[in-house]
């Protein structure tokens, strides 16, 4: 995705560091991936990272074509679109289990493209998809110039006033060090005081940082310093090379890189959230997709999708729309 870095973190440096990392990280980050479902319109938005030089090959298993209308949750979608039609939806695309590309660099795969999908399928609908970077995604919901979007968005309160949100998994925030690291479990980010933290440019863990930065210097410590990285493979290469201490990012993301990259190990969970299928507010949209999802969930399709991507542990029971923040 593309967006933009703090001082501190040049373009060139980042570009220095994707290049010097990017066959290690394909490796290491080699998360399998689906191919792309027939029927879905795909469009170019932000720029995408080189993943097909070295990659490795992707899952392909297809949990998704089989997955047929259903018309009592199709009876919820507006008048224009109960007998089908096309929705615009944008995709933030980070890093594996949630949302990466094949090995050709541009089609889009992961737990986020199979779950709306195989939504849009029990709806009737048809999906266009268009890449863009995180920061620009919420807002363009907003103004409606997307109607729908995934990108791993956590469901908060902030969030909420602002937005809907159908849920369909449980992911949240973590960190990851390397192997020899002495950082013990963090349960308050004043633990983090004086380190160098990397994370995602903005995401809301940027978000969490920097707003909790300021205590540490409340505290007479010295304040943590945050490095934000557009490309999954410099975010990773800041902490083996040593320039980062920690990584702040998604659990499921956290859990599935450290297991491909040597040297490197998950600390700990640090607040749970719920995700979901990001809505303009008051869409009406919004009870279509929810009741899709609770037909995926009845049917065993949403079992299989997270089956497929090694995240069962953060299944749901139900969606909901717009749940209160879970609090750690």
């Amino acid at each position: 995705m593309s967006s933009p870095l703090r001082p501190g973190t040049t373009r060139r440096t980042a570009r220095r560091q994707k290049g010097l990392f990017a066959l290690v990280t394909a490796a290491a980050l080699a998360l399998t991936a689906c191919g792309g479902q027939g029927g879905q319109a795909e469009a170019g938005g932000a720029d995408k990272p080189g993943t097909g030089a070295g990659a490795v090959s992707l899952p392909t298993e297809d949990v998704v074509s089989g997955v047929r209308k259903d018309p009592a949750a199709a009876k919820l979608l507006p008048a224009a679109l109960r007998d089908g039609g096309e929705i615009s939806l944008a995709a933030g695309v980070g890093s594996p289990p949630s949302s990466t590309y094949l090995d050709d660099g541009k089609t889009v795969a992961g737990l986020d493209r199979d779950v709306s999908d195989a939504a849009a399928k029990v709806l009737g609908l048809t999906v266009r998809r268009e890449v863009a970077g995180f920061e620009a995604i919420l807002p363009a919901l907003g103004s409606g110039k997307y109607q729908v979007a995934t990108g791993n968005f956590g469901v908060t309160d902030d969030r909420r006033a602002t937005l809907d949100f159908v849920t369909y998994i449980n992911d949240g925030q973590g960190f990851a060090v390397r192997e020899d690291s002495t950082l013990k479990k963090v349960t308050d980010l004043t633990r983090l005081c004086g380190l160098n933290i990397a994370t995602g440019a903005g995401t809301t863990f940027e978000v969490t940082l920097e707003e909790n930065r300021p205590r540490c210097a409340e505290q007479g410590e010295k304040p943590y310093e945050v490095r934000t990285y557009a490309e999954q493979g410099a975010l990773w290469g800041s902490l083996q090379q040593g320039r980062s201490d920690v990584v702040m990012s998604t659990i499921n993301g956290l859990r599935h890189a450290v297991d491909q990259q040597p040297g490197l190990k998950f600390l700990n969970e640090y607040q749970r959230l719920d995700v979901g299928l990001a809505f303009k507010k008051g869409t009406p949209l919004a009870p279509a997709f929810q009741a899709a999802v609770d037909h995926l969930i009845e049917d065993g399709t949403y079992a299989r999708i997270l089956e497929k991507w090694g995240v069962t542990g953060s299944a749901l029971k139900e969606s909901r729309i717009s749940p209160p923040e879970l609090k750690s």
